[in-house]
């Protein structure tokens, strides 16, 4: 298996970003293929801790290299940002390479972000407000700016010009101030200068990592639950994290995706709005997201906290082609007396086993529980499947049965080394 695919399979916020980097030190390629710097992937080694926003995995290892593909939004003041950042921790020597076709999030993408939210009152999304939505609309609308677009100073001039008439029309018709030409121009011709040595047809490059069978992981930002095509749309991203977005996303052919790794934790947190059948409101959520830390990584948010969904994880394994799963902060859930897992939905009397295609039925949707007893056992040192306490096996083992498909990883904290591996996949 030469090219897997990292996909969060619930609502986000999985810990991907550790899989990536743990799966990365085995990599060539590591591709970032779709959002922007509105997630963040929280990676941990050596005693230090790293949040990435759009920066790939990989770039901590100078080997690999590191792909932002053209599915992606990109900030470029925010990524050159990220960069400094790492530098000023000593992360100097790496490869990087994004997309020329990859769309620019512009200021005016922010301040739209946030007054449209503000627009929708009582029923807000739960954005960021990072400018991600606005920025792939233009991009279908066809007046965005691409990254190749910076390194080339009248087409971008002449690009931006176009833009500002329909940006700055809304801009006033929200009340906000408009936004000038040359102070814009200036800026971004700027970062376009420090991320040029970065900045070319990722495609090609991919297509010749193929043609070399080398490893390459692909890593995407939230998870098929937030996908724009098969999550709880309206309360969903701007793009499609799924495995089957990947071919678009980069300019490689369908065929050459191997495998796609389910990134879910042992329990269900979600960011935002939205309907979240198994959300809890007692003690049990305040234990378990004080132990996970569950607070965005970005935003800061307290993260909403559930039992585990089953319902939804084998809905985002079916569309995304999920071979495999990785259950992340297992050790979140030791000292939890008795363990549920949703298997059904009970929706207008009737049990269901599938989500709603509608937020008016999702919302409506009550858990039907599978009960187990826990364990109290910490489980941060184990290093081996059978080390886990017998009900800690149980658990898993019930996860693959509801789910039809093999937890091949099992992580028991935060570290590299806190990794359980069952199987080789990549």
């Amino acid at each position: 298996m030469s090219r897997l695919v990292v996909v969060g399979v619930q609502w986000g916020d999985e810990g991907k970003g550790k899989m990536t980097d743990y799966l990365a030190q085995n990599a060539d390629v590591v591709v970032r293929y779709q959002g922007g710097n509105n997630a963040g992937h929280t990676i941990k080694f050596d005693g230090q801790k790293f949040a990435l926003q759009s920066i790939p995995s990989g770039i901590f290892n100078p080997h690999i290299k590191n792909v932002m593909a053209n599915g992606m939004v990109i900030n470029p003041k925010a990524a050159l940002g990220e960069l400094d950042g790492l530098a000023e921790r000593g992360i100097k020597n790496y490869q990087l390479f994004i997309s020329d076709r990859a769309a620019v999030i512009m200021p005016y993408h922010m301040m739209l972000d946030g007054a449209y939210e503000n627009l929708k009152g009582g029923k807000l999304i739960g954005t960021t407000k990072k400018g991600i939505g606005p920025a792939y609309c233009d991009k279908y609308s066809r007046i965005g700016i691409r990254m190749g677009d910076l390194l080339e100073p009248e087409y971008f001039a002449e690009r931006l010009k176009d833009a500002l008439v329909q940006k700055n029309m809304e801009l006033a018709m929200l009340g906000l101030e408009t936004m000038d030409f040359d102070t814009l121009y200036n800026e971004y011709i700027a970062y376009g200068e420090r991320l040029r040595p970065y900045i070319c047809d990722t495609s090609v490059l991919l297509n010749q990592e193929v043609e070399k069978d080398s490893k390459i992981l692909f890593e995407g930002a939230q998870g098929v639950m937030l996908c724009i095509e098969h999550g709880t749309y309206p309360f969903v991203t701007s793009s499609s994290p799924t495995a089957a977005s990947v071919p678009l996303n980069t300019g490689i052919a369908p065929r050459f995706i191997d495998h796609a790794l389910g990134i879910c934790k042992a329990y269900t947190t979600r960011v935002g709005e939205g309907p979240f059948p198994t959300e809890l409101h007692d003690d049990l959520a305040h234990y378990i997201r004080e132990r996970g830390n569950e607070y965005g990584t970005v935003t800061k948010r307290p993260r909403r906290v559930g039992y585990l969904d089953a319902v939804a994880l084998r809905h985002a394994c079916r569309v995304s082609g999920i071979n495999y799963l990785s259950l992340m902060l297992f050790d979140v859930l030791s000292g939890v007396e008795t363990l549920k897992i949703c298997n059904r939905y009970m929706l207008n009397g009737e049990e269901i086993d599938y989500v709603p295609g509608t937020l008016s039925l999702y919302e409506k949707c009550e858990p039907v529980y599978v009960e187990m007893p826990g364990w109290k056992e910490e489980l941060d040192n184990v290093t081996d499947f059978e080390q886990l306490p017998q009900t800690a096996k149980d658990y898993v083992a019930k996860i693959e049965e509801l789910t039809n498909t093999k937890v091949v990883v099992v992580s028991v904290g935060p570290d590299r080394t806190q990794t359980i591996m069952r199987e080789n996949i990549f």
